[in-house]
């Protein structure tokens, strides 16, 4: 038997490369065969990060008799649903289409032309409960196949009638009111315990807290009502254990509605972004404590999730040794020994017992306020962070020596857009220059790297690339660099983004958004367009942001920005928390966009370039260099007598030149 995927660039499709099952990757050759043969194709998609992928690859994959019945009926395709967003998002339609609801890993029985005709997610080997086991649902579907053909085609010219039409343009209500109903509809939501909305499991949902953030500083006015919703959130996270309280980081979601046990697996794209919403938040709500989060969870990407050509790998595996959470707790003896004459202190503060809360063994997460301790033990706060600081560092010894979660190695150019705007940002608020150093070294790998021909690759591993790149990476790595640009003033950084989201418009553009794959990827039966954001940021709320960044530096109107709100104007009038990032850029745009413009040389430039970063302004586009730039925003103005001066301007209509910090502080807050 081929084996076909033994040259994968996916580390996921690499975990099944020895199956029994004879494999194909997605593309022609296995619907040729599949029709040639008049057989369906199962199709199975998963990530190399997800706990249940692996179960069912142990179940059934790696499983003889069950590989033979696959390979006799059926035509099977692995896809990476990071390296194949666009297969992902078709048959995951398909699915939420039939059941009401989605997940991976997911299993799609498809005809030869690629039609769904019936879907489902995990199924186990064995019958249970009301579950059925996955030789039930082969031999189902094979006995269809065969003696219900024209109800099977009937299904499959349904399905994807729906997967094809997709949500209809319509016009959006305007951003303060779609952002007034997303307000509502999340306080109706908001858990006023333990923070987060709705019930277990808990995502961090970064998109919404990041439309929250940004709402709270466009409309004053509601800052009152933002701030328990965010700050609860924030603040139960960080103490919970989706967090890793030893190395930083957070886990993908929690199990519970206490954010007490995760999934352990730690995604890329998760953490770049709540970073990041950590950093800002502290700004807004002046909460040191928020900082350190972010600091602690970008110095565990720099550390831990850097390649050494620059990028950013995708995510770590909830399994150490085939077993979920194995690196990350703790047994009672094991963490007593550990920590020595600080145990029940600390024990006390990381919520440790004998019989644990994990399987008979310990998720570290904060159980009480270092105050309370302090009080509990008549000792001083000080004294309690000493003991925390060296059970931390003993700890988290002792963990260096486990074991570590597989890594997901490949860099995906979506998500490294998205760590390189933390960590350019995290440069400039915290002053750090190793975190400009990081968000460098990602922009110089995408771009150098990842470019074939002109075009962005999707993902790159160990110097292969997986193909075309799709929207949200134009679009992500477009907003990444004009931050870098707006951080350093180093205009190949401009230049670079400007020419991404051109080449964006070009590719995916349409009258109703963006599509998500490009003219040029062939074999699809949609085209599908992205607009929900969850759990990163949607193509088209990423392309909306590159769009109006790259109209505030260069002054030009964009009509796309229009197009994407109709595409989304469904959602933004009955489900607005659905599109949040979205709808941050749109409230962004409706607040009215401060174009600020800083000349002079380095140094004289600094004290104005911190008077914008020392706190979160979304309103403000930031363009830094020299009269002589080339950016249109910064082009012929003057420095003025103190060597720089800073020009804000809306509508490329400016205020008088600020030369000094002062100055500039009353025309932001204008």
């Amino acid at each position: 038997m081929p084996n076909r995927l033994a040259d994968s660039t996916s580390p996921y499709l690499l975990q099944h490369k020895d199956n029994p099952v004879d494999w194909y990757e997605w593309g022609d050759e296995a619907f040729a065969r599949a029709r040639h043969e008049d057989k369906p194709v199962l199709l199975s998609v998963g990530y190399s990060a997800c706990h249940w992928c692996h179960v069912m690859a142990h179940e059934s994959f790696e499983d003889a008799e069950t590989a033979w019945y696959m390979n006799e009926h059926f035509v099977n395709v692995k896809v990476d649903r990071e390296e194949r967003p666009d297969v992902d998002r078709i048959y995951m339609d398909a699915l939420q289409a039939m059941t009401g609801q989605g997940g991976w890993p997911m299993t799609v029985f498809l005809t030869p032309t690629g039609e769904p005709f019936f879907a489902g997610t995990y199924y186990p080997k064995e019958t249970r409960g009301h579950m059925p086991s996955f030789r039930q649902v082969m031999v189902a579907v094979n006995t269809a196949w065969g003696a219900k053909r024209e109800e099977l085609n009937e299904q499959a010219d349904r399905l994807a009638a729906v997967v094809r039409a997709g949500l209809p343009a319509e016009p959006p209500p305007p951003a303060r009111d779609a952002a007034a109903a997303a307000l509502e509809l999340l306080a109706d939501s908001f858990d006023p315990e333990w923070g987060g909305f709705g019930s277990a499991p808990k995502f961090p949902q970064a998109p919404v807290l990041e439309f929250l953030l940004r709402n709270a500083v466009l409309d004053p006015a509601t800052k009152p009502a933002v701030e328990p919703l965010l700050t609860t959130t924030l603040d139960r996270m960080r103490a919970g254990g989706i967090y890793d309280q030893i190395g930083g980081g957070f886990a993908r979601y929690s199990v519970d509605g206490r954010w007490l046990i995760p999934h352990f697996e730690k995604m890329l794209y998760d953490n770049a972004q709540l970073a990041r919403i950590y950093l800002r938040a502290s700004q807004v709500f002046d909460q040191p404590d928020y900082t350190k989060t972010a600091v602690a969870t970008l110095d565990y990407l720099a550390a831990t999730m850097r390649d050494p050509s620059g990028g950013i790998h995708a995510a770590e595996d909830a399994d150490s040794e085939g077993v979920e959470g194995k690196y990350y707790v703790w047994s009672w003896g094991e963490f007593r020994s550990l920590t020595g004459d600080d145990a029940d202190l600390v024990a006390d503060l990381y919520g440790v017992t004998q019989n644990g809360n994990f399987e008979g063994a310990n998720n570290l997460h904060i159980a009480t306020s270092p105050a309370s301790l302090a009080d509990e033990y008549g000792i001083e706060i000080a004294d309690v962070n000493a003991a925390k600081d060296r059970a931390d560092r003993a700890l988290l010894e002792a963990r260096d020596q486990r074991i570590r979660p597989g890594l997901d190695d490949k860099v995906i150019a979506s998500w490294n857009g998205l760590a390189l705007r933390a960590f350019a940002e995290a440069a400039s608020v915290l002053e750090e220059a190793r975190y400009l150093e990081v968000a460098t070294g990602i922009a110089e790998f995408v771009t150098d790297a990842m470019i074939r021909d002109g075009r962005l690759q999707r993902a790159w591993r160990q110097g292969r690339s997986s193909g075309p790149g799709y929207c949200d990476d134009y679009a992500s790595m477009a907003v990444g660099l004009y931050t870098l640009f707006s951080v350093t003033g180093d205009t190949q950084w401009y230049e670079e983004a400007d020419r991404l989201t051109a080449a964006m418009v070009q590719l995916f553009g349409d009258s109703g958004g963006f599509f998500s794959p490009g003219a040029d990827v062939p074999g699809l039966i949609a085209r599908p367009k992205d607009f929900a954001d969850n759990p990163l940021p949607s193509a088209n709320s990423l392309a909306a942001e590159a769009l109006l960044m790259r109209s505030a530096y260069t002054g030009e109107p964009n009509d796309h920005i229009d197009q994407i709100s109709h595409g989304a104007g469904r959602l933004l009038e009955r489900h607005p928390p659905a599109v949040g990032h979205l709808l941050g850029v749109l409230l962004t745009g409706a607040s009215g966009v401060k174009e600020v413009a800083i000349v002079g040389n380095d140094a004289a430039r600094k004290p104005l370039e911190r008077a914008v970063w020392e706190e979160f302004r979304p309103d403000c586009v930031i363009a830094v260099g020299t009269e002589t730039s080339p950016v249109p925003l910064l082009g012929n103005r003057d420095s003025g007598k103190t060597g720089a001066a800073a020009h804000v301007c809306r509508n490329f209509v400016c205020d008088l030149p600020a030369t000094s910090p002062a100055e500039l502080r009353t025309r932001l807050d204008a």
